[in-house]
């Protein structure tokens, strides 16, 4: 089964996890066959939400809320249940400072 782990982190924070740390997480999870995909994202200061109302669009900067941890990156993994998921996902470097938000991903109907 996919779960989608979001992490989550104050962005001064950024700087508390190597990139090499991140990068020999996905190395580990790709040698483990759990990797799917995982991306970091840029400043939360580059970010553009997007919402339509009656028809019409709305864009504004920024995320869509105002709060103490941004989305700072994802990864998606493929682990057999729940309990594997969060195993994996507590071996994510950022858990050290931030949190990781574990979700099971799900098929959209026809």
């Amino acid at each position: 089964m996919k779960y989608l782990c979001l992490v989550y982190l104050e962005e001064k924070k950024l700087g508390d996890v190597p990139d090499s740390d991140c990068k020999a997480c996905g190395e580990e999870l790709r040698k483990n066959g759990h990797h799917i995909a995982a991306e970091a994202l840029q400043s939360v200061h580059t970010a553009t939400t997007v919402r339509v109302r009656n028809g019409k669009v709305s864009v504004s900067d920024g995320p869509f809320a105002e709060t103490k941890e941004q989305l700072a990156g994802f990864y998606l993994i493929d682990a057999k249940d729940l309990n594997e998921a969060i195993q994996l996902a507590a071996k994510i470097p950022p858990a050290r400072v931030g949190s990781v938000e574990v979700r099971p991903t799900r098929e959209l109907s026809a």
